[in-house]
């Protein structure tokens, strides 16, 4: 990836992540290099969906409802199916705490609600 393409790509991230101006650049870099597409996302030993899963999971349980907000949605488009995601959600209470599992299904909610109203303006 040349570094045109790279400064894309990053500003892509930076633009959902909101992030400072001074520093928006080298952010979004940093995310490229070590997350996507470079980093751990395109490693093998795990299929997108299968990190998508364990990603959500860790978000869940870490409560980072931002992150969660971009991951759900991530993880539909790499093959889960809005039950598997609330499964995963429902079972972080037992290990992550109910608090944490309650926000979660709200978000997974908000998620779903928005990719219904986005299908409903497609037609």
């Amino acid at each position: 990836m040349d570094e045109d393409e790279k400064l894309r790509l990053a500003r892509l991230f930076t633009e959902t992540l909101s992030t400072p101006e001074e520093i928006r650049d080298d952010w979004g870099r940093m995310i490229v290099d070590t997350v996507l597409p470079a980093g751990v996302w395109s490693r093998e030993g795990l299929s997108p969906r299968d990190r998508s899963l364990i990603t959500i999971a860790a978000l869940t349980a870490l409560h980072r409802p931002n992150e969660l907000r971009l991951h759900i949605p991530r993880g539909r488009h790499n093959g889960l199916a809005r039950e598997e995601i609330c499964e995963l959600i429902m079972h972080m209470a037992i290990y992550g705490g109910f608090p944490v599992a309650v926000e979660g299904m709200a978000i997974a909610k908000e998620v779903f609600d928005a990719e219904d109203a986005s299908k409903e303006d497609k037609e």
